[in-house]
């Protein structure tokens, strides 16, 4: 299968019709954008679980729904993605990992799926009948690192295993304004470049984006929400080629920019 980049933006993707990616989400199964058939299980690699060492959680019967924000509307803490735990997928990517020297890979048995994972999801599969496992990143590594992590997991697409990265290809909630605000110029020529060297090729410039991007520290002041896409482009393997799927702002400096990687054949 092929290996996807999802930019998730606000929490309020869950209920806001008025953000265009919204949309994009909701067509995923219609528009098969990751293929005709279904994958067998669900990696996500969310920023929004950062540990200092790989964890996996290890959830045997459904996952549970956490509510990581703060200050939302009433109704969002009522939602659910009850998709399945995938046990023996969590128990695959930490033998994957360790085999390749990332170990020792931590087990989380408590653990459900943080809104980096069900709020796409919920949109993208909403009978919630795949299921789900998330890996964690480690925002105190690099690019380099993550890329490294994500090649380790190739094997997964073989095997059924739809590979998500999410997270955001600006984020900085310091700079956001309302809703419908221009985009600023270092936003918008953060996520230029990130396409131009994403559909270029140039995945080493990715994988050193501090120093290689324009506004590279404003644009992600921590880097947590811009690692899942490098653990997503490893995993695609040798050769993969970028595919832009998405694009949309919301909040002046949130972009919505999604990207497919097609595995060379």
């Amino acid at each position: 299968m092929d290996t996807f980049f999802l930019s998730h933006g606000s929490p309020t993707l869950s209920i806001d019709d008025n953000i265009p990616a919204r949309h994009f989400f909701k067509s995923w199964v219609p528009a098969k954008v990751a293929g005709d058939q279904p994958p067998r299980a669900i990696l996500v690699v969310s920023g929004h679980w950062d540990t200092a060492t790989p964890e996996v959680n290890v959830i045997r019967g459904s996952n549970d729904t956490i509510y990581d924000f703060y200050g939302f509307p009433k109704p969002m803490y009522k939602l659910k993605y009850p998709a399945p735990g995938a046990p023996d997928l969590a128990l695959r990517t930490k033998g994957l990992l360790e085999q390749a020297g990332f170990g020792p890979v931590k087990e989380d048995h408590s653990r459900g799926l943080d809104h980096g994972a069900w709020v796409p999801l919920m949109l993208m599969y909403p009978d919630a009948d795949i299921p789900v496992c998330q890996l964690s990143v480690q925002s105190d590594r690099d690019g380099a690192y993550h890329y490294s992590l994500g090649r380790a997991l190739a094997p997964l697409r073989e095997e059924g295993v739809l590979v998500l990265g999410s997270g955001s290809a600006t984020h900085n909630l310091r700079k956001m304004g309302p809703f419908d605000a221009p985009v600023p110029q270092w936003a918008a020529e953060f996520d230029a470049w990130l396409k131009d060297s994403l559909l270029d090729g140039r995945y080493e410039d990715v994988n050193r984006f501090e120093e290689k991007a324009p506004h590279g520290r404003v644009a992600h002041p921590w880097p947590d929400h811009f690692y899942p896409p490098h653990v997503a482009l490893g995993a695609a393997g040798d050769g993969a080629k970028a595919e832009q799927i998405h694009q949309c702002w919301t909040n002046a400096t949130l972009s919505y920019a999604s990207y497919r990687f097609t595995t060379k054949s």
